[in-house]
């Protein structure tokens, strides 16, 4: 399967422990915080402390070990983003599909309003999906942390094999 094939799995394996990271983070920093996930580790972006990262990064790798996937979902994830931009938008636009007449598009309005309406709400729940299922994976296998630094003031990088 190519969620399985090397590169990707190890981002999304990265992803799954960026986010457990960042819900770390979040009980005992109430800042602005990001991450960026790829095959050899990712970053944090925020004014945080080095030992705090680290810290943080340690118990969300032992609490991922221990089974606990949930926190591999993050809701500021950027799919959650994308999700909730993409169907509502594809949704609101395909009753225009094959339609010329500027009348006929007028009619057609409030079915694009509802669509547009449904597809928000669905995308809510298929975000949560397409993390769990696509963009992150809770099993770490043989993941190590081999290294976190910080790169520049609020950007910290964390190394993982």
């Amino acid at each position: 399967m190519i969620l399985d094939l090397p590169y990707i799995l190890e981002t999304r394996r990265n992803h799954a422990l960026e986010h457990a990271t960042l819900h770390m983070l979040a009980r005992t920093h109430k800042i602005n915080m990001a991450g960026h996930s790829n095959p050899t580790g990712f970053f944090i972006f925020g004014e945080l402390p080095t030992g705090d990262i680290r810290a943080a990064l340690n118990e969300a790798y032992a609490r991922l070990r221990s089974g606990e996937s949930g926190l591999a979902i993050h809701p500021g994830c950027g799919t959650n983003m994308v999700a909730t931009a993409f169907l509502p938008g594809t949704l609101a636009w395909l009753p225009f599909q094959g339609t010329r007449s500027t009348r006929a598009r007028l009619l057609l309005v409030p079915i694009a309003l509802v669509l547009g309406v449904f597809g928000f709400v669905l995308s809510k729940p298929l975000g949560t999906w397409v993390q769990r299922n696509v963009t992150t994976e809770a099993d770490l296998g043989n993941m190590q942390i081999v290294d976190v630094t910080l790169v520049r003031k609020g950007v910290h990088r964390i190394i993982t094999k």
